[in-house]
Parts: structure tokens; C-alpha cells; sequence
């Protein structure tokens, strides 16, 4: 499992560099670099600001803390230093290396 890194508050208001938070382009596995799974769906929703974001749960691994977990993926969507194709696949393969699933209203 890639290891989840603390996020300062600093680094959450103002992610520039986050090269240490994103896995690096060529170790993202290619399910990851185009808009065909459902962990790049959950990411441009929520990039995105789509107001059914607010409406999803997001079911973490066992020893995965869901809240540091959060903040290592909200710093490194925040950043302008990476592509947006970058951001978009490791934030996406981040998700799913951390959560085992996700979706809206209720969990199942």
C-alpha cells in the first residue's frame, strides 16, 4: 500500500509542491490515465465541485485512516505544480490503494 502522508494545514491552504504526495506519472498504473474507472468519476466530481460530491461515502481499507487520507488527496488536488492529467490518475489510484469502494447515500 503507498503510505499516506500527514498533511500540515499550511500544506492544505497552499499545496505547491507535492511531488512527495503524488506517485510519479509512470508508476500509475494506465487504468488510471483516462476518464474510464470509477476512481477518475469520483475524482472529477469532486474537482469538479459536483453537488452530488456532498452525497458520497467512501469506504476505507482496513488500517487506512479515512480523515489523513483525506487530507493527502485534498492537498494534492489543490496544487497547481502537477498536469491535470497527473493529478486526476494519482489521485485516483491513490483512492483506490486506500478505499475499498465508494458511493452515494447510504453505504452497502
Amino acid at each position: 500500500m503507498i503510505e499516506i502522508k500527514a498533511v500540515s494545514d499550511v500544506q492544505l491552504a497552499f499545496p505547491a509542491n507535492v511531488d512527495d504526495y503524488l506517485p510519479p506519472w509512470d508508476t500509475i498504473p494506465e487504468e488510471f490515465k483516462g476518464h474510464g474507472n470509477k476512481w477518475n468519476s469520483l475524482f472529477n466530481m469532486v474537482f469538479f465541485g459536483s453537488s452530488r460530491a456532498k452525497d458520497v461515502w467512501m469506504k476505507p481499507k482496513e488500517g487506512v485512516d479515512p480523515a489523513l487520507a483525506g487530507r493527502h488527496l485534498k492537498c494534492v488536488m489543490g496544487s497547481f505544480a502537477p498536469t491535470h492529467q497527473h493529478k486526476e490518475a494519482g489521485v485516483a489510484y491513490l483512492m483506490s490503494e486506500w478505499f475499498e469502494d465508494w458511493g452515494y447515500g447510504e453505504e452497502t
